[in-house]
């Protein structure tokens, strides 16, 4: 059984296998995949915070930091840190005051600690680090079955959340697509980078006492235990 470990302030996950989540009693933060992530939303009242739609958001909009990442994120690789911190650190000024739902970072110890940092300086800090641990072949189905409206960063996948007309978004009827990354060879470097960063991020949260971990293989299964555990912290 998961402990939540009261401290001050934030949420955020990574997107693979292990889902990093920060909580916080106020202004708080936090993150889990897509699907955990809009149920979450449903019964708290938080805001989602994707950095990996953020960075996509910027992709499809060509701008400068678009422009810059576009190569890197098809190969599979890794954001340098000082684009997402700059992208966060906007979004953390323009939600001041609104629980954060952050989805994506951080993947490495040193984007914990700025993290931490960036965390204060906005008012805010960590509560309690949630690891949600999902077998790889149930990520790469998800991978396989995942289809997205880029747009909007809405997503869709065909074995638990399909469109409700095939091949289009529900809300604008637009054709969906798939993520340049989403992909057997993507996902295999993906796969070995995470392992590579995420094992010391979890040491890192588990010696601050923060670090919580859930076993599970959907949503249903792992949705409960969260909210049973998270709940406590949105009491007035």
């Amino acid at each position: 059984m998961a402990k939540v470990a009261a401290n001050t302030g934030s949420f955020d996950t990574s997107i693979l296998i292990n889902t990093l989540a920060f909580t916080s009693k106020s202004n708080a933060s936090f993150t889990f995949p897509g699907t955990l992530a809009k149920r979450f939303s449903q019964h708290f009242d938080t805001y989602i915070l994707s950095s990996g739609d953020l960075l996509r958001k910027h992709v499809h909009q060509e701008t400068t930091i678009g422009k810059h990442v576009k190569s890197i994120l098809a190969s599979g690789s890794l954001v340098s840190d000082s684009i997402v911190q700059e992208i966060l650190h906007s979004e953390f000024k323009q939600t001041k005051g609104k629980n954060l739902l952050l989805d994506g970072f951080p993947r490495t110890v040193s984007q914990a600690q700025w993290l931490c940092t960036a965390l204060k300086d906005a008012g805010r800090g960590t509560d309690a680090v949630v690891n949600l641990a999902v077998p790889q072949e149930v990520i790469l189905q998800r991978i396989e079955d995942r289809w997205i409206h880029a747009p909007s960063g809405r997503t869709y996948n065909l074995s638990f959340n399909p469109p409700k007309v095939a091949g289009r978004d529900d809300v604008t009827g637009e054709v969906l697509t798939k993520r340049a990354d989403d992909d057997l060879e993507t996902f295999k470097s993906r796969i070995q980078t995470f392992n590579q960063t995420t094992t010391p991020i979890l040491e890192y949260y588990r010696n601050k006492g923060l670090l919580n971990s859930f076993v599970g293989k959907t949503s249903d299964e792992l949705f409960p235990q969260i909210h049973s555990s998270l709940k406590p912290l949105f009491k007035k």
